[in-house]
């Protein structure tokens, strides 16, 4: 971390999630000076967490040598739809209780300092494209692949919100009409068929059908089969489990042709625990997406991984307090 300049004023930044918080401040630069990691404990509801966050952006302060009165401006990312102009958060998903919440409000009452507010994806598009893999591109993809699928999309350099704020919802592209039952309550949704999830769930039925017995090994040490434990059985040489990751790694594919086609990108940003899955995932992914989208499209694109990792989100809101994007 960076020893903080005395007399200046940063930017706090916040990522909430179902199971952590992670703060940071940072000047605009986006020289990180401090940080704090805390469990979110979603099931004390939405008053407990508020107050948890301030606690963690004051002690990320804290780390820098800086106080409350440093701030010039706070930012918070968050899962699911928000208002980001009246800087509440509609609902989110493994946050009880959390339905019309003015997290901004609370934020400013408390820190006496302008706060702002952004869904999750969009704010890691947004901090890959300042200061990630995006760097000096004006038209780019970022798309997360983990539990779920989710995505932010930047267009001629801006921040492309949609008319109610919704867009980015990249894994709820329709793939398989009739495929299996989405979250979202939609069948064949790319989400369904390439997430964490998606994987977790064939490797269920795998370990079921007795197809196989290193996967049901790991599962039995780590209590379930997650995306995880198939990964893993796939790295050890398991061939049934590769065929799961692969499998996912043609539906990504897939979508990703789509996005080429609909959205002519410089740059496709993958992030998100699955990717840890490497070439097993990417390699289908990547022809599929080549063997699919249009030839003129496909000259402009490149799939990069993520650079910021965990950093993504909080990241995104120093920029939008940088440069006060709208």
């Amino acid at each position: 971390m960076t020893v903080a300049p005395r007399g200046e004023k940063y930017l706090g930044a916040v990522d909430l999630g179902g199971s952590k918080i992670l703060s940071v401040v940072a000047q605009g630069d986006g020289r990180r000076l401090g940080e704090d990691r805390r469990p979110t404990d979603a099931e004390a509801g939405p008053d407990a967490v508020m107050e948890r966050i301030v606690g963690s952006l004051t002690e990320a302060l804290a780390t820098a040598g800086l106080g409350q009165g440093d701030l010039a401006a706070v930012g918070i990312c968050s899962p699911g739809p928000c208002d980001v102009d009246a800087g509440v958060i509609s609902s989110a998903p493994n946050l009880p209780g959390w339905r019309d919440v003015p997290i901004c409000r609370y934020l400013e009452e408390r820190l006496g300092v302008p706060a702002r507010l952004e869904n999750d994806a969009n704010a890691a598009a947004l901090g890959e494209h300042v200061y990630g893999a995006g760097r000096g591109c004006r038209h780019l993809i970022y798309m997360t692949v983990s539990t779920g699928i989710g995505g932010g999309l930047i267009i001629d350099g801006r921040l492309y919100r949609g008319a109610t704020g919704v867009a980015g919802e990249l894994g709820h592209m329709t793939i398989e009409p009739d495929g299996p039952l989405c979250g979202c309550g939609n069948h064949g949704c790319l989400e369904a068929l390439a997430s964490g999830t998606a994987i977790a769930v064939q490797g269920e039925e795998l370990v079921a059908q007795g197809g196989s017995a290193l996967l049901a090994r790991l599962a039995q040490e780590q209590g379930e089969v997650t995306a995880e434990t198939v990964s893993r059985a796939a790295e050890q040489g398991d061939i049934a489990c590769q065929g799961i990751i692969q499998r996912a790694g043609y539906y990504l594919g897939v979508g990703l042709a789509s996005y080429v086609n609909i959205f002519n990108p410089e740059v496709i940003i993958i992030g998100g625990g699955l990717t840890k899955a490497g070439e097993l995932l990417l390699a289908p992914a990547r022809a599929e997406m080549e063997a699919r989208a249009m030839r003129e499209a496909l000259k402009a694109v490149q799939l990069r991984p993520a650079e910021l990792g965990d950093y993504d989100g909080v990241m995104g809101m120093v920029a939008l307090l940088r440069e006060g994007r709208p």
